[in-house]
């Protein structure tokens, strides 16, 4: 695969994996609207390592709370900020592994892969993403996360699984109408990024590990690399921003993208 469109693909998912607009709507709508082949699954799996390694980097120190706080979960004791972080996690973590196990057994997962689907949910969870950014309380921080919260947002992340939702974005809308500060909202929805992408990417690799070879290995490492370098630089930007910005951008540019989508699609 030439290197520009590699460098293409690793952009646009350092990028969209954790702004709230997508990072799978733009994949597919890459070959669909440009006409260049289809990056396929080996290459998909290595940008999602590449954007879960930048989380990692970025939020190491929660990350490394949450580790130590493995062993004390396992055990039953909830009774650390680690073994509560890492406890949460999990929880969160459960309603889209269940969710994409049974859309990819079923194959409802490659039939949700159209331009009309992606059109229609730009549009509307974006809409959604701005009423609960706007008239979402603000009464909560990263350390008042409960397992209640956890559940709900586990939920709303299950939905995720839709393409064009954005994974980030549709929890950081469940966070907002449940009350936690923008900063905050992204940080927890960044945090339950790890284990889902985890989880993604363990799937997909045991699907793709027999069919690989030195030429796809060799593409996956450029685009792991070059995925997880943008996906630090979008994460730096977007938590430094959500200081003092709305997430009002990014729903303008679902609005617009969603508006485009669905004019093609049914034109």
């Amino acid at each position: 695969m030439p290197l520009l469109h590699l460098l293409i693909i690793a952009v646009i998912q350092g990028i969209t994996e954790f702004l709230p607009i997508s990072s799978s709507g733009h994949l597919i709508l890459l070959p669909n609207l440009s006409g260049m082949q289809d990056q396929g699954q080996v290459v998909d799996v290595a940008a999602h390592v590449g954007t879960l390694a930048a989380v990692v980097a970025f939020f190491w120190a929660d990350v490394r709370l949450g580790l130590a706080g493995v062993p004390r979960m396992v055990s039953g004791r909830i009774d650390t900020p680690g073994s509560k972080l890492a406890f949460l996690l999990a929880v969160a973590t459960v309603p889209v592994v269940i969710v994409g196990l049974v859309l990819n057994l079923t194959g409802l997962d490659e039939a949700m892969r159209g331009i009309a689907v992606i059109g229609w949910t730009m549009l509307i969870f974006g809409i959604v993403l701005y009423f609960a950014d706007q008239r979402g309380p603000v009464t909560k921080t990263d350390q008042d996360w409960s397992l209640k919260d956890a559940i709900i947002m586990g939920l709303w992340q299950a939905v995720a699984l839709i393409p064009g939702t954005s994974r980030s974005g549709i929890t950081i809308t469940a966070a907002r109408g449940l009350g936690y500060a923008r900063h905050d909202a992204a940080k927890i929805s960044m945090l339950m990024s790890i284990p889902t992408i985890l989880a993604s990417g363990l799937l997909l690799g045991a699907e793709v590990a027999a069919t690989a070879n030195a030429a796809a290995a060799r593409d996956g490492a450029i685009v792991a690399v070059l995925s997880f370098l943008s996906a630090l630089l979008a994460l730096s930007l977007m938590m430094r921003l959500l200081r003092s910005v709305s997430f009002t951008p990014y729903v303008i540019y679902r609005v617009i993208l969603g508006l485009i989508l669905l004019w093609i699609a049914y034109a």
